[in-house]
């Protein structure tokens, strides 16, 4: 009998070799590997959601007829050779890991390894692209490659030309918050199965942060669907005008929520897609906010896939800004600050194991950009601390994009910013310590001035970039830059120590 081995991102029986599997024809196997448990200090709702969605994933095969061999081992390949050792299978089959070290391991084992099509477009695709595309331009970039995405897909496309006049409706989903106390969609809360409050119970027994899970994010196909459906009834239709604000008592807003099981494999993209694109035609959500979700979906999602393959295994290495600073200890809970927006956010990731994507970006991604933090450190503790966490997802986001440690390769310029942005875009500022306004001086944000200190400490490897004349040129008519660097030092020394 031949075993088809299932990763714990994978958990679709739609895609990969279990696409077609037959129960008395093909066993499954699935290891949860105490190495990789014990590797990171996990939150308890990332660690939650792989264990909880894997045992649900066998227990639904057992119940469809297959012989499920749901094995705990030291590592990944010890769990191979016990099954092997026992079951004595004609052939071992694995969808492709979507990751380089896993690939590299299952290289090295006695396994068949078919094509990943958990995404609409494939690494190797992803690939052919990009060597066409640089044949007659100059660089890669996600624009181009999702309107590529959306042409050869025909998703939101009229005769050829975009559906609704544009390729994008940015201009649109830009909003600061909106100031008419308004209500947000209520997010479900799954009821936690047996299976899952066995898991909670076992992951204390790890080093584990973050608060225990509540139900926030399914753990199998069933609650997964139901989010979708929410998400498309309740929240698509006003995702799209202020998917970039942030508001200190709403950690979801319109959200779709979507991610972790679109990681996991309980939801596919081209069904989230469909559902959405329905949505528009039904005339039951505009085409700003359809278009936005698409946009992440077919086009950023699967644009970072890409290039972590197109980029690996030399892109996790990147430094180019030669930033070396230790994670800050309030990252890791162990202390408190002062940063109404960073508390906040920081908050919302304890509680419920996720920011929304400028949360991440453009408060945590901006200050460890300008504080100089290693990128390896705030690789890993994205990693660890999201429930959609995974290494393709967090080395482009990071390397490429938030941190600029690749020098200008994924993302045009450093997304630096000061407090003015954060203002502009959130509520937190109102109730802050911190001004905004100023850089220098206790009482100045401490975004404003690690902004200037950031371009001045960099100017030489940013001078090259077109798209940072302007800022380099305001930088060195500061009248107060010395100032600005004396207290950016001031700010990076007390976030070290966890003073800030």
């Amino acid at each position: 009998m031949r075993t088809i081995w299932v990763l714990g991102d994978q958990l679709s029986r739609r895609v990969g070799p279990l696409a077609n599997a037959t129960p008395g024809r093909d066993r499954v196997l699935l290891v949860e590997a105490a190495d990789k448990i014990r590797s990171k200090r996990w939150h308890r709702q990332r660690l939650h959601l792989i264990l909880a969605s894997m045992r649900h994933f066998a227990a639904e095969l057992e119940t469809e007829g297959f012989d499920v061999d749901y094995r705990r081992a030291t590592t990944m390949a010890d769990g191979l050779a016990h099954h092997q050792s026992v079951y004595a299978p004609s052939e071992v089959v694995v969808m492709a890991p979507l990751n380089w070290d896993g690939r590299q391991l299952l290289e090295r084992l006695d396994v068949t390894i078919s094509p990943n099509d958990q995404f609409l477009c494939s690494p190797e695709a992803f690939a052919q692209w990009a060597d066409e595309h640089l044949a007659s331009h100059a660089r890669l970039t996600m624009e181009d490659f999702y309107r590529w995405q959306r042409r050869r897909l025909d998703i939101l496309i009229d005769d050829g030309q975009p559906t609704g006049g544009a390729w994008n409706f940015d201009k649109d989903n830009r909003e600061p918050p909106p100031k008419d106390g308004r209500g947000w969609p209520e997010v479900r809360r799954f009821a936690l199965t047996d299976i899952d409050e066995a898991v909670i119970a076992e992951i204390e027994g790890y080093d584990v942060w973050g608060e225990p899970p509540v139900g926030w994010w399914p753990t199998n196909r069933a609650d997964a669907l139901l989010r979708l459906g929410d998400f498309v009834e309740h929240a698509l239709p006003t995702f799209g005008a202020h998917q970039d604000a942030m508001l200190d008592a709403e950690w979801s807003m319109s959200h779709s929520l979507l991610s972790s099981a679109l990681n996991t494999g309980l939801l596919l993209p081209g069904e989230v897609v469909a559902a959405a694109v329905d949505a528009y035609q039904d005339s039951h959500a505009p085409i700003n906010s359809v278009e936005g979700f698409v946009r992440q979906v077919i086009g950023w999602r699967e644009y970072v896939l890409g290039v972590y393959w197109l980029w690996m295994p030399d892109y996790r290495d990147e430094n180019r800004l030669a930033a070396t600073r230790s994670l800050p200890p309030v990252f890791e809970g162990q202390a408190s600050t002062s940063m109404a927006c960073l508390g906040g956010v920081l908050g919302n990731l304890e509680r419920n194991g996720w920011n929304h994507h400028i949360e991440r970006l453009m408060v945590i991604g901006n200050l460890l950009l300008t504080a100089g933090v290693d990128p390896r450190a705030a690789v890993d503790w994205m990693w660890r601390s999201y429930v959609d966490g995974a290494e393709w997802v967090m080395l482009p986001n990071l390397i490429g994009m938030a941190l600029h440690a690749d020098g200008g390769r994924m993302a045009t310029k450093p997304y630096a910013a000061g407090g003015a942005y954060i203002n502009r875009m959130s509520n937190y500022c109102k109730g802050c310590r911190f001004d905004p306004k100023k850089r220098t001086g206790d009482d100045a944000c401490p975004f404003s001035t690690l902004y200037w200190d950031f371009l001045a400490g960099n100017e030489e490897a940013l001078r090259s970039n077109h798209r940072m004349g302007r800022q380099l040129g305001a930088m060195r008519k500061l009248a107060d830059l010395d100032g600005v660097r004396e207290r950016g030092a001031e700010i990076t020394v007390a976030l070290t120590e966890g003073r800030l």
